[in-house]
């Protein structure tokens, strides 16, 4: 089962890799190519890769997820120079404080009214849906397409929001946790403390390190080019590794010492940087959405009926929408601008690595993890399809005001 994988895998990624210019501005994404090729080959179709369905907490995919987020938020952590992501601190504070509280509302209550899950259930189907996925959303504002037909502050605000949010989503998590029972709110609150102080601890200190430690090595003529250019991928193992060993947001720790490596770094090394670990997101995506393809829920959504195919379609139309567009106005946005970065803020892989904290810590509820599933699939499809076409749209929406804003 497991060489299945890799050869297919590995031949579709070696095609994506040839192809990779073209595929940007096509109706495709690296993960909607995944999660086909996982269809095609799990038990619904070929059973070439007999996976269990994913109905329980799967501590494989939860590491997983934890791994490729780790590399994805340090990739948009090291995205764009340290000043520029500073220049946004406004109006991603203001997503992060006021946005993504109001998308996992929002979620909550649509699953309470549509699907009929009771509070606790519908909190934590809120709390992991509500992070703008980091992986789906770098297809709309990475490459060459992405850099003509989008705005410098669009992609930088929707990339600076979605490797933020997705590590200051646990305490959202924490809190339905809390709702659902196994965690007491005062327990909730002294972890919530020490997860966030501890992450951005830790990842400022060892991203300030790290910087200083690339500098010193090659002012010294010590750091070759080749141990260079995976120091920022190693380095978000690294960090991810010391948080979970002292137990504080991992996430959010790897995004923080991006931020403090970009601000230490040159800007050559920073270029460098982020072309890796960009590149490695991009293929490490093919696998897990592979495998996810494989793991979907077909019988449990059966057994759910039309009410969880209704849920996923309100989710996406209704869960980040209305609020950019109500927030048009304090995020200094035109409504282009805000129906642009309403849309595009996918459901991803985000929401399956806090569906996999849940099910541990809560316990596993079927009817949470295939809901779950199915906004991820039907995100990933249907933003995988309206990318290319999205930012076109979007280039004649803005065409007077995109030249000035271009970066």
């Amino acid at each position: 089962m497991f060489n299945v994988l890799l050869a297919t895998v590995g031949l579709v990624a070696i095609v994506v890799a040839a192809l990779s210019g073209r595929l940007r501005r096509l109706p495709l994404s690296e993960p909607l190519l995944g999660l086909l090729l996982g269809i095609v080959l799990g038990p619904a179709v070929t059973g070439l890769l007999p996976l269990e369905p994913l109905t329980a907490h799967d501590p494989l995919l939860e590491e997983a997820t934890r791994i490729l987020l780790g590399i994805t938020v340090m990739a948009v952590a090291l995205r764009y120079p340290f000043s520029d992501a500073r220049s946004r601190l406004r109006p991603v504070l203001l997503l992060l404080a006021v946005a993504m509280p109001a998308m996992a509302l929002i979620t909550a209550g649509l699953s309470g009214w549509i699907m009929g899950l009771g509070l606790g259930a519908a909190a934590l189907l809120g709390a992991a849906l509500c992070p703008t996925d980091p992986v789906l959303a770098s297809n709309v504002v990475t490459g060459a397409a992405a850099e003509e037909e989008v705005p410098a502050r669009t992609r930088q605000l929707l990339s600076l929001e979605s490797g933020a949010n997705d590590g200051l989503a646990l305490p959202l998590v924490l809190i339905a946790i809390a709702i659902a029972g196994p965690l007491s709110g005062g327990s909730a609150a002294v972890e919530m403390l020490w997860q966030v102080a501890g992450a951005i601890a830790i990842g400022a200190g060892m991203g300030w390190l790290g910087g200083r430690a690339i500098r010193v090595g090659e002012a010294h003529g010590a750091a070759e080019s080749g141990p260079k250019l995976l120091f920022t991928a190693v380095l978000a193992m690294a960090v991810l590794g010391v948080s979970g060993l002292v137990h504080v947001d991992g996430i959010l720790a790897v995004f923080v010492s991006g931020l403090a490596f970009g601000a230490v770094s040159t800007g050559k090394e920073r270029r460098d940087d982020v072309s890796i670990d960009e590149a490695v997101n991009r293929f490490l995506v093919l696998p897990l959405f592979t495998g996810f393809g494989a793991m979907l829920p077909w019988q449990t959504w059966g057994e759910l009926g039309w009410r969880v195919w209704v849920f996923a379609g309100a989710v996406l139309l209704l869960r980040r929408v209305p609020v950019l567009l109500l927030l048009r106005r304090p995020l200094s946005l035109g409504w282009a601008d805000a129906a642009y970065l309403g849309w595009f803020g996918p459901i991803g892989v985000s929401a399956l690595f806090y569906l996999m904290v849940e099910a541990e810590r809560w316990g596993s509820d079927a009817r949470i993890l295939a809901a779950g599933a199915l906004a991820v699939a039907v995100s990933t499809v249907v933003h995988g399809l309206t990318g290319s076409p999205g930012r076109v749209a979007y280039r004649w929406a803005t065409a007077e005001a995109l030249p000035a804003e271009r970066g």
